[in-house]
């Protein structure tokens, strides 16, 4: 890979999925350099070489790019705030991977260019297993000049990269695309409640969706990804989306009301169906 557009990376948000994205960016040559708010998110990569830092400032000082992988928009917004745009040089580009509003991303790329600085979102797709496989899927909204010099970093843990247009359209095709998978586990339950009591066993039902025209992302993440052990975490973190997702589209002025209301019926009902899966 060439990485020499962008050489030195900074990483912030050393999660659950955001570490296996710094390891991927370490592994394709690009200089790593990580901020953690508590150290022992630092651990796994202490016998790496990537260069930890003391403060947010100190990274960005050091580095031509900064990937954000935190989970909610006001982190986003303080850490740009008061740490990243005083100390990051002009011209850098700032990559917020957290599922967040468009509105708010759009208000973030217009405060980052009064300072010279890029700010584009890019949420992704595919959780850890995607991270760890490195074929997450990623949506962009930013200028192209901006999305074009932070591709080759993205290209370290993504297989689809989509830009989808200005700032904010990556967040919003995100919010859909999450809007979409919840639909479809509505969908799954409803059927499931349908066969039960007809005697069809619900693992083998779903064997057979799978081999069928019926078949879809979310029934293939069924005891996959999503398993007993993941599913309660993973369902709240859908709800959360779907309130993101519904006042996205109250600030477009569309009533969206009866779509999430729908969808939220998927997320609170997932657990139930890996249950009856199990």
């Amino acid at each position: 890979m060439n990485n020499s557009t962008i050489a030195k990376v900074g990483f912030i948000g050393l999660g659950v999925q955001g570490l296996p994205i710094a390891t991927a960016i370490m592994d394709a040559g690009f200089d790593l350099h990580v901020w953690a708010r508590r150290p022992h998110s630092l651990r796994p990569l202490s016998d790496t070489p990537c260069t930890s830092h003391d403060s947010v400032a100190s990274l960005a000082s050091a580095v031509d790019t900064v990937i954000l992988c935190v989970s909610t928009d006001d982190v986003v917004d303080q850490l740009l705030r008061e740490d990243l745009l005083p100390n990051l040089r002009t011209g850098a580009t700032v990559i917020n991977h957290g599922t967040g509003s468009p509105g708010t991303a759009r208000r973030l790329h217009r405060l980052g260019r009064a300072s010279g600085i890029s700010v584009i979102d890019a949420p992704v797709s595919g959780g850890r297993p995607g991270a760890e496989s490195r074929r997450l899927t990623v949506f962009v909204g930013g200028p192209h000049g901006a999305v074009d010099s932070a591709t080759p970093v993205l290209q370290a843990c993504a297989n689809n990269i989509v830009h989808l247009g200005g700032p904010g359209t990556g967040q919003m095709a995100k919010l859909l695309n999450n809007t979409l998978l919840a639909l479809n586990q509505a969908a799954i339950a409803d059927v499931l409640e349908l066969a039960t009591p007809m005697g069809l066993s619900a693992v083998t039902l779903k064997e057979a969706l799978s081999l069928g025209s019926a078949d879809s992302r979310a029934l293939q993440l069924m005891n996959t990804m999503v398993t007993p052990d993941t599913v309660d975490h993973l369902a709240s973190v859908e709800a959360l989306d779907l309130e993101i997702f519904d006042d996205a589209m109250a600030e477009e002025h569309i009533d969206a009301s009866a779509m999430t209301d729908r969808a939220l019926s998927g997320a609170r009902r997932l657990p139930g169906v890996i249950e009856q899966l199990a």
